[in-house]
């Protein structure tokens, strides 16, 4: 489980309008809820949650919140950003609570040159790159990874071949695809082309039917009496 700290201060003001001083201080207006407390205003150093961010996997990294003298484990559950500036406008934290299951998302990373990609030029594409789990907070994996060395050329993987730690819970569909080891590139378009010149040659060598004209068929007919 990662974990980081991060200092918080108690926000007595709300408003947009506080809010909007409070950045103009290098601050960022926050919130922390959680089970059994009510919401609380907070307000974040700015620089130092960028920095904070840069080095963590925000969804399924533990923050633990200093405020005041009290220390509060959570995990950031929003972050507002200005539509176009490099900005935080809000963050939302969620309290953590010993025994009380949390829903997260962590990475899937593929382990193992596969064996399709080493002997046959194969080209591996990660179709899933998070898994999205139901965890105890003390418990949250920093990744989940996914042994991908025995694949070879058309193989899949899909969630329900994930292996997790117990206590984990796999949330998303067992059916939906992690990754999938496609042929090279020019092996199918090789494979194609004899189709192509095939179908070509067919339609030049074709034989032309000839049908007589209506006129011709009823030539030599007796007219009707």
């Amino acid at each position: 489980m990662a974990t980081a700290n991060l200092d918080a201060n108690i926000r007595d003001t709300a408003g947009k309008g506080a809010a909007r001083k409070l950045r103009s201080r290098g601050e960022i207006p926050a919130i922390i809820y959680g089970h059994g407390r009510e919401p609380q205003s907070l307000s974040l150093n700015a620089r130092d949650l960028d920095k904070l961010l840069e080095h963590i996997a925000a969804e399924s990294t533990v923050i633990e919140v200093k405020l005041g003298g009290a220390v509060s484990k959570t995990l950031i559950r929003e972050i507002q950003r200005h539509p176009f500036k490099r900005q935080i406008l809000h963050v939302d934290f969620q309290e953590l609570v010993a025994g009380e299951k949390v829903t997260v998302s962590i990475p899937i990373v593929l382990m193992g040159v596969p064996e399709g990609v080493r002997l046959e030029g194969g080209v591996m594409d990660q179709t899933l790159r998070e898994l999205e789990i139901e965890v105890d907070p003390s418990d949250i994996p920093n990744h989940v990874e996914v042994d991908v060395s025995h694949m070879i050329i058309g193989d899949s993987m899909h969630v329900s071949d994930v292996r997790v730690p117990d206590g984990v819970t796999i949330m998303d569909d067992p059916e939906t695809s992690v990754c999938v080891l496609a042929a090279p590139r020019a092996a199918i378009e090789a494979a194609a082309a004899p189709e192509a010149v095939e179908g070509e040659a067919g339609a030049v060598g074709e034989p032309e039917v000839i049908r007589k004209a209506k006129g011709d068929e009823e030539e030599g007919e007796e007219p009707k009496k």
